[in-house]
């Protein structure tokens, strides 16, 4: 071949190996025909915003945020966990290919706090074979393990994905290997990178290593068979299945990865939910609180006001009485007056404070209680306050000089003590001796005209003594005469 033939060549293959562009708007030609339970990552939308490609129905969306977006610095710092990358070598990766996927991997430990406290890595590279580039104990900084991670290679042809979960298992997550302990509590995370579909089965190994508490992310790329993802992947699918349609697209992860992998602190973003106060725990854990004279409900979110006189804790002697949320006043029962620490209660005087109602006498009967009584002559109504008269007597207006005698409600007369009588009114008295007094003048005056008046009788009958006499003399003389003849 002539030497300036090949020099053309060998200044074309860069541009050879470069994957065919996308056309806008539609599918890679080798991207699979529906891809449900998968997260796909596309062009840009407008504005900006994150965009995606048409997917069928029942493909969850994802909204992939650019790196340094809300879960940047000071927002969340990343949980320590014991991470393997699981990346496919095969021959269908070409070159430039497997470099973005070597970028993708040191992006995302550019997001890890990397250390022997913090979050430990191990990469293993598989295709038809499965190779151990560096376990977990071997890296304890970001730049030598990024160094590692540039100095992969690709395999050869083949893939064998759950050879490499099953290697990962048994030879990476030991703590010979550098992984720690069940007692740790640090997350086994493994992110799996293929771009075609497994070779050997892996539905049971993968599901081995779910049960052993590692917890897998599939990342499908182009050709990636969904269904072998769904396998592979931990629950929730949504969650843990993540698609692009090519590699050249594959390094935006990183920032999704950064947000899963992120101690988020949700009382910052405000993603928490709770209804009155957020605390942040650490670690990207929080716990909800309420307000004072709230309490947190069942759900660990909301909070319903605290019903202090339902739950008997007021401390009031009497009567509690609710306020606004969580605030309540003592009161006392009637009678009591409530003390300067607004919770016993005294008895209240109410003679003394003239708050009794009674319309003549208060009786105070200790204990805050009190009866109403009437002035005499008056007797208590049946509202036990107010009063009638029912002895005038005993109201002393009758009038009487010397005794007053009821005669009923409102009736009397009037009598005298003993040696007086009553007068003509009614009401006053006189002695009897000066009534004796008065009767003897009287008689005195009777008897002087009575003898006149005798003397002027006797007189007048004497004068007619005398015709009389005469009168009967004829008569007799008469009656005499006529019995003879």
């Amino acid at each position: 071949m002539p030497r300036h033939l090949l020099r053309s060549l060998l200044l074309l293959l860069p541009l050879l190996l470069l994957p065919p562009p996308a056309v806008p708007g539609s599918l890679a030609s080798r991207s699979p025909a529906a891809l449900p339970g998968s997260r796909r990552l596309g062009t840009r939308g407008p504005a900006g915003s994150p965009g995606r490609r048409p997917a069928p129905t029942d493909a969850p969306s994802l909204r992939v945020s650019e790196p340094g977006g809300a879960r940047g610095a000071g927002v969340c710092k990343s949980r320590p966990l014991d991470l393997v990358f699981i990346i496919d070598s095969s021959r269908s990766v070409r070159p430039l290919e497997f470099t973005k996927v070597k970028t993708f991997v040191s992006q995302i430990i550019d997001t890890l706090d990397i250390g022997e406290a913090d979050t430990r890595v191990a990469v293993v590279n598989y295709a038809s074979t499965v190779k151990i580039e560096f376990n977990l104990q071997a890296y304890s900084d970001k730049q030598s393990l990024k160094r590692a991670v540039a100095r992969i290679t690709p395999l050869s042809k083949g893939t064998m994905s759950g050879l490499a979960i099953q290697t990962a298992m048994d030879e990476v997550f030991t703590v010979e290997a550098g992984a720690r302990g069940s007692n740790s509590n640090i997350p086994k995370v493994a992110i799996i990178v293929t771009d075609g579909r497994p070779q050997d089965q892996v539905n049971e190994v993968a599901a081995r290593a779910r049960a052993s508490g590692i917890e897998l992310y599939a990342v499908g790329v182009d050709r990636a068979d969904m269904e072998s993802l769904k396998m592979m992947a931990s629950e929730p699918l949504d969650d843990h299945i993540f698609y692009v349609e090519t590699y050249g697209v594959i390094e935006k992860l990183s920032s999704r990865f950064q947000e899963t992998f992120c101690a988020v602190d949700a009382c910052v973003l405000g993603t928490h939910q709770c209804q009155h106060v957020c605390i942040s725990d650490g670690e990207g854990k929080h716990h909800c609180e309420c307000s004072q004279g709230y309490t947190l409900n069942a759900d660990k979110k909301t909070c319903s006001a605290v019903d202090k006189c339902a739950l008997n804790t007021h401390g009031c002697e009497h009567i509690c009485v609710n306020d606004r949320p969580g605030s309540y006043h003592c009161e006392c029962y009637e009678g009591y007056t409530l003390n300067e620490d607004r919770k016993t209660c005294s008895a209240q005087d109410k003679c003394a404070s003239g708050t009794h109602g009674c319309q003549h006498i208060c009786v105070s009967d200790g204990s805050g209680s009190h009866h109403c009584e009437c002035y005499e002559g008056y007797t208590l109504n049946e509202d036990k306050k107010s009063c009638s008269v029912y002895n005038k007597c005993a109201l002393g207006t009758h009038g009487c000089q010397h005794i007053c005698v009821s005669d009923g409600a409102e009736s009397y007369h009037c009598d005298c003590h003993p040696g007086y009588t009553l007068n003509e009114d009614k009401k006053t008295c006189s002695a009897i001796q000066e009534v004796r007094r008065l009767i003897s003048t009287a008689d005195a005056c009777g008897c002087e005209v009575t003898l006149a008046f005798q003397e002027k009788v006797s007189s007048y009958l004497q004068r007619l003594n005398t015709p009389l006499d005469n009168i009967l003399k004829k008569l007799q003389v008469n009656e005499y005469g006529q019995v003879h003849r």
